[in-house]
């Protein structure tokens, strides 16, 4: 059976512009799996109160990371796929926490312009083994 040379021609393109961000992608799953080392994840809490947001920290095409103390908070929005290092993000709450569907505005870090705006999900607490546990309160 011969390959459809239209089809080939029509994604080419595409599988050109996708491999950049696969890459990115698996590079920040990578950086995650580094940072995460050695802890262990807890069940998602839906919010994080003022002192847990502190400190966010973007991995490339993955997540963002909450640090509260020695505990990590992994957040995985929806299309993070684009997220950078360059990425300034600005964070609309609904509430007086940091919740899951609140919206982040990811703004270019040196021009401050707007760029596409990301729903949070859940946050995974993640933890070294052993460690107490903290009331959630989320």
């Amino acid at each position: 059976m011969r390959p459809n040379l239209t089809r080939i021609a029509l994604f080419a393109p595409l599988m050109v512009l996708a491999a950049p961000a696969l890459a990115e992608e698996a590079k920040g799953e990578a950086e995650l799996t580094e940072l995460l080392e050695g802890r262990v994840a807890g069940e998602p809490v839906k919010c994080l109160n003022g002192s847990r947001r502190n400190a966010a920290q973007i991995i490339d095409g993955t997540a963002f990371v909450f640090r509260d103390g020695a505990t990590l908070y992994v957040n995985r929005p929806e299309g993070a796929r684009i997220l950078n290092w360059n990425d300034l993000p600005v964070f609309r709450l609904f509430s007086g926490s940091l919740c899951a569907r609140d919206q982040v505005e990811l703004r270019d870090r040196s021009s401050l312009f707007p760029g596409p705006v990301l729903l949070l999900g859940e946050f995974v607490p993640y933890r070294r083994a052993g460690e107490a546990r903290p009331s959630e309160g989320g």
